[in-house]
């Protein structure tokens, strides 16, 4: 078999355009460094390793079973595997994208039974019945000329790596959910065995203040207001049990458990604070995932503006097809009954109303939303590692000053006791000063919370990489 001299020279002419890629290559967009982070020198492209799982920053905070917890995040939360799958997804798009780089085969086999043919409008249906059986393969290959099929790819590549991106968002998310809410959780052991060492203080008070009555040293108001102090501690005792209900149940849906199946034993201690630097460089921030698959969705879309610049050249296939074919399928493979054809096909679409450049604008249209979004991921990624620097700081220096108030009501409760029971003042300022001492002490626990909270809220800020590394 031989092509013509013409179509041979045809082909290896457009041969020679092969490789060439239409449309922009990506480049990373830019974007401004705040003045704060000094410590960066610019901002690297994400690569693909940055989806690395980072170190086990949980342990951070010295606690076994917070450590145990998380650790069952990435295999049982539902929202991870949902981020899995659709990863899973990605990199089958990703496959059948590549699967266009290589020439398809397909076969088939037929049996037909036919009679009479036509000329014109008349048919002629005097001949006998035959039958015509088929056995043929068939391939085509379309020569990626332009940089179709690369872009698109490209595109696929950068997606996958954007879904696998997500899937680390999506296990960070859920491991910092869950540290923050098991760290809430040791606060209200803490504010319950505060209160369990008050209402002990108070009832005390209480019989102390029934029997100076009974001695006619004390009124009847003191024992009122002794007891009604009592009841509203031990209420709001019994109110801590709905939140730590509320915060175990979290726990077990974030580890994939039904609620009724989990129980987290109280402890005698709360979690450590751990030391946090006045100042963080900024290039901690290149290893979060959602800053990474927002620069590869960037990446993806302006491959597509090649795809669609690629849709007004020409394509160029060749096809080829070959087999037997016969009226008795049992002798089908023979010479006699051979047929084959090899051909290039060059095919352009001359008047499309326009539809092509309309297909091109949506891309350049996506690629400029894609990098909006991309400059604003960055954007809330430095605005959360401020927030929450300049939280731990603020917090920091009022955690002194709340310690100074905490001493100086637990004094002024111990005065007032000793002035109560050498009868010179009345139960009303016992009870002020008991309730400035309590709320002293949950002050401080909720001052400790909230310190807590905002080191996890910064260490997801930071990607799930702690300033240790």
């Amino acid at each position: 078999m031989q092509l013509r001299p013409l179509s041979l020279a045809c082909l290896a002419a457009l041969s020679l355009l092969g490789g060439c890629a239409l449309g922009p290559d990506f480049q990373r967009p830019e974007i401004s460094v705040p003045a704060e982070f000094r410590a960066a020198r610019g901002w690297k492209a994400a690569e693909p390793q940055d989806q690395a799982a980072p170190a086990a920053w949980w342990e951070i905070y010295g606690d076994p079973v917070l450590n145990d917890l998380v650790a069952q995040v990435a295999s049982a939360n539902q929202n991870v595997a949902a981020a899995e799958a659709q990863y899973r997804q990605a990199q089958g798009l990703l496959s059948g994208s590549r699967a266009a780089w290589f020439p398809n085969l397909g076969s088939s086999v037929t049996a037909t039974r036919s009679q009479g043919s036509t000329t014109g409008s008349t048919v002629n249906n005097t001949s006998p019945a035959k039958n015509t059986d088929r056995l043929s393969l068939s391939s085509s290959w379309e020569l990626d000329l332009w940089g179709r099929i690369s872009r698109q790819v490209e595109s696929s590549e950068r997606s996958a790596q954007a879904s696998a991106a997500d899937l680390a968002a999506a296990r960070l998310s859920a491991q910092a959910t869950l540290a923050q809410s098991y760290l809430q959780l040791r606060i209200n052991d803490a504010q319950q065995r505060l209160l369990a060492k008050t209402l002990s203080a108070y009832r005390r008070s209480h019989e102390i203040t029934r029997n100076r009555y009974e001695a006619g040293v004390a009124s009847q108001a003191d024992v009122a207001q002794a007891e009604t102090q009592l009841k509203t501690t031990e209420a709001q005792a019994i109110d801590l049990g709905i939140q730590r209900a509320q915060l175990e149940h979290a726990i077990a849906v974030l580890i994939g458990q039904p609620p009724a199946t989990v129980q987290i034993a109280p402890v005698d201690a709360v979690p450590s604070l751990p030391a946090i630097p006045a100042s963080l460089p900024s290039a901690l921030l290149e290893r979060r995932p959602d800053v990474a698959a927002a620069e590869r969705r960037v990446a993806a879309a302006n491959a597509q503006i090649g795809v669609a610049q690629a849709a007004f050249f020409p394509t160029l296939t060749l096809s080829a097809s070959g087999g037997y074919v016969n009226d008795n399928f049992a002798d089908i493979i023979s010479t006699p009954h051979r047929f084959w054809s090899l051909g290039p096909a060059l095919a352009l679409s001359l008047f499309d109303a326009g539809a092509r450049s309309a297909v091109k604008e949506q891309a350049v249209a996506g690629y400029d939303k894609s990098v909006a979004s991309y400059r604003q991921t960055v954007l809330t990624a430095f605005g959360e590692v401020e927030d929450n620097l300049t939280a731990l700081r603020i917090l920091d220096r009022e955690k002194d000053v709340q310690r100074a108030a905490t001493v100086a009501a637990n004094q002024f409760q111990t005065l007032t006791n000793n002035q109560y029971l050498a009868g010179t003042v009345s139960y009303l300022n016992v009870a002020t000063a008991q309730a400035a001492a309590l709320n002293a002490e949950r002050s401080s626990l909720d001052l400790l919370n909230r310190q807590l909270t905002a080191s996890v809220a910064l260490i997801k800020a930071l990607g799930g990489n702690d300033w240790r590394q």
